[in-house]
């Protein structure tokens, strides 16, 4: 078996030989054939030319430049793309991941897991800025996608190249690997992982992030649940709010038979933009609908996904 190890990194210059020498030590200790793939995420620093050093003295060493900065989901992307292993592992360039724990997560591959997390059970950070949004974070994610885990912002993971190589990110959807994959019907396993206090460069996370793992979360249950049947998802509030409008308007019409005014209430109003609002959603699902259609047929995007075919021959 053949691992591949995609460490995305912006501008991580000090840690890079120690990591690497870490990763190394921890690789040579294994019976199987190893990749190191650095992910140069446009680093303004030494990084690049530190990592064409380490390079140059072990062939293992793959290293992907970008011409700027694109993210840490793009960098993980570009990994897994270029990742040529049987399995996949992923890791921080700031070194509080341990590279020792990866016998742990491949232990884990070996029982039949397709997708094994880390859990950072002794996290070395701050709590205001960092473990109370990350336990609140986790929480909401676990319960809105039915995926639980401890610790979905841990970046040092293990999974099947098929997995890496069929799953979608974009924008900072890195964090939900574990839920986006859980669509293919994934095998998914946690084990407790060392983590260790930051010794060297800066931290590229604040506090800010909380409000876009919101957003991500939307979206995410949106793919989930919804991706396949866009109209359930605008269709079914739409009807609700016609329906309402339109009983409001008939039951105003009753009361206009028998003498009431209507030109003056403020229901005639709110029974019109319910029943307008509730139009405009069901058109917006039709509409998604054949966004859909178009994405599917045109990429010939499969809607399931095959683990394994057993056939008699």
């Amino acid at each position: 078996m053949k691992i591949s190890i995609v460490v995305p990194l912006l501008n991580e210059a000090p840690n890079l030989p120690p990591l690497y020498e870490e990763i190394k030590q921890t690789v040579d200790s294994i019976p199987h054939e190893y990749e190191i793939v650095f992910v140069d995420d446009g680093s303004t620093d030494e990084s690049l030319n530190v990592l064409k050093d380490i390079q140059e003295a072990d062939p293992n060493v793959v290293i992907v430049e970008f011409r700027r900065n694109f993210g840490q989901t793009a960098g993980l992307v570009a990994g897994f793309d270029y990742a040529t292993g049987d399995v996949v592992i992923t890791m921080d360039a700031d070194r509080q991941n341990d590279p020792a724990d990866i016998p742990k997560l491949l232990e884990k591959i070996d029982q039949g897991y397709d997708l094994v997390c880390g859990w950072r059970f002794d996290r070395q950070d701050t709590f205001i800025s960092r473990k109370l949004p990350s336990m609140i974070a986790n929480k909401l994610i676990s319960k809105t996608t039915d995926v639980r885990l401890h610790d979905y912002g841990c970046t040092l993971k293990a999974m099947r190249a098929e997995v890496a190589k069929n799953i979608t990110l974009y924008g900072e959807l890195h964090r939900f690997i574990p839920a986006i994959a859980s669509w293919m019907g994934v095998k998914i396993a946690e084990v407790k992982v060392n983590h260790r206090a930051r010794t060297m460069g800066t931290s590229k996370y604040g506090i800010s992030r909380t409000f876009r793992v919101i957003l991500d979360l939307i979206t995410v249950k949106f793919l989930l649940d919804y991706a396949g049947r866009p109209i359930h998802f605008f269709g079914l509030p739409g009807l609700a709010f016609g329906a309402i409008g339109f009983l409001i308007a008939l039951v105003m019409t009753v009361q206009k038979m028998f003498g009431v005014s209507m030109g003056d209430r403020p229901l005639l109003l709110l029974a019109i933009f319910l029943m307008m609002a509730g139009l405009q959603l069901i058109v917006f699902g039709l509409l998604a609908e054949l966004q859909i259609r178009t994405y599917h047929e045109s990429q010939k995007k499969p809607i399931y996904v095959v683990k394994n075919i057993h056939a008699k021959h």
